[in-house]
């Protein structure tokens, strides 16, 4: 199984399939296609039916049930794409074996290095298998390593039919880091009663929270004067984003917030005296707390435009995506089974709200409650993203015995 896991993480980690959040295409890259194909061809050698990838680039397959009760079909999904934070070209996976537990040079020629001081964490992996990037891309384990654990978890049931098991279904999604993975999916024809994304991150971590999300895009229009005869008359849109940027509560940016906290997060300013756009991504557990967020954009436009001539400043916000606990507390069985797969294998389950967002999210909103279980992988979307080998096993035995489970637990 570690072989396996490795050869087609690896595999998988080559192909580019970064998506692009400027786009209005969809999937918002043609080359995640290239994966989606290699991924359909693979499904089939290893025995799965009803393979399919439609014209938005979903990839679907079943793991038939091997037993006559009349359980519920359960789902496992990964999304193909990468962040478009960090590069995603000429991935080149860098394997260390028998992590000593000290600092990872990442990189030759630049001297990049994975600092255990700067990330203390990767110590407990000492002994293991550690797979880094070479320090000049993302490596891509978010979520390539999701789809390595259940392609390799099909694949062992396949060949061991004395592990019991009802119909499983298989998926796989584009454009889930921009926000767009599940817009197209056609949950009818995924036909899981439940499902599970495999999209966390380090070993053990079980979601069935998230963060409600919404993006907010603030237009500030000015009044560009020649600066020689610019008093009284001029309105620079630059300062007029300054003040709005300055009158929302430092202490909810990212950087000072954590667990249940949420934040403004300032994610692109462009402009010009005449003209400056400014983006925010809002997010927060609570509800009621997402709500005052969004409306505090609005009153902040709104004190700016008594200030100002009205109209100067239009906000336009749009909501992403909702916390998912709402959908599956109601059938919280289906995290009692993840958990118990978990600690069968000696591993603390951490029950964690997701600081952001899965396609599980919208999918418990689309009728298929789905938390989120972990993939293994630590520093997503950046070049020092690492994960060990043993964690990728630890979640592919936690996808086997999931489907085992229900098996049990029904008819």
């Amino acid at each position: 199984m570690k072989e396996k896991i490795l050869e087609r993480f690896l595999r998988y980690a080559r192909v580019d399939t970064q998506s692009d959040s400027d786009s209005t295409e969809f999937p918002s890259s043609k080359k995640q296609f290239i994966l989606a194909e290699m991924l359909a061809d693979e499904l089939k050698q290893i025995g799965l039916t009803d393979i399919s990838i439609d014209n938005y680039g979903y990839v679907m397959a079943t793991l038939p049930s091997n037993i006559e009760k009349n359980i519920p079909v359960i789902g496992f999904l990964s999304h193909m794409d990468t962040s478009p934070d960090m590069s995603g070209t000429n991935v080149n996976p860098r394997v260390v074996d028998n992590y000593n537990g000290e600092d990872i040079l990442l990189n030759e020629i630049t001297g990049l290095t994975l600092k255990s001081s700067d990330f203390p964490e990767i110590k407990q992996y000492k002994g293991q298998t550690i797979i880094t990037t070479d320090g000049t891309t993302l490596l891509g384990a978010d979520d390539k390593a999701g789809i390595a654990e259940i392609m390799t978890a099909m694949e062992y049931m396949v060949n061991h039919p004395e592990i019991y098991h009802g119909t499983v279904r298989v998926g796989f999604t584009p454009d889930e880091e921009v926000g767009r993975g599940v817009d197209f999916f056609d949950v009818k024809k995924f036909g899981a009663e439940y499902a599970y994304t495999i999209d966390g991150g380090e070993i053990g971590e079980l979601e069935y929270e998230n963060f409600n999300a919404a993006k907010a895009l603030i237009n500030i229009q000015g009044r560009n004067i020649h600066p020689g005869s610019a008093k009284d008359k001029m309105i620079n849109s630059l300062l007029v984003a300054k003040e709005f940027i300055d009158l929302l509560p430092v202490g909810q940016r990212p950087e000072f917030t954590t667990d249940y906290e949420g934040f403004f997060h300032l994610t692109k300013i462009e402009g010009t005296v005449e003209n400056t756009v400014i983006e925010y991504i809002i997010r927060d557990h609570d509800r009621q707390k997402f709500e005052d967020k969004k409306a505090l954009i609005y009153d902040i436009a709104g004190l700016l435009n008594r200030k100002y001539p009205a109209g100067t400043v239009k906000p336009e916000i749009r909501d992403q995506y909702f916390n998912m606990r709402e959908k599956i507390e109601p059938v919280f069985h289906i995290v009692e089974i993840a958990c118990k797969a978990i600690e069968e294998l000696g591993i603390k389950a951490k029950m964690m709200p997701v600081r952001g967002g899965t396609d599980g999210s919208r999918l418990s909103y689309m009728g298929v409650p789905c938390p989120n279980i972990f993939t293994g992988g630590h520093n997503y979307h950046g070049k020092f993203e690492y994960i060990p080998l043993e964690s990728m096993v630890a979640a592919t035995k936690v996808i086997i015995r999931i489907a085992s489970l229900y098996a049990e637990n029904y008819g």
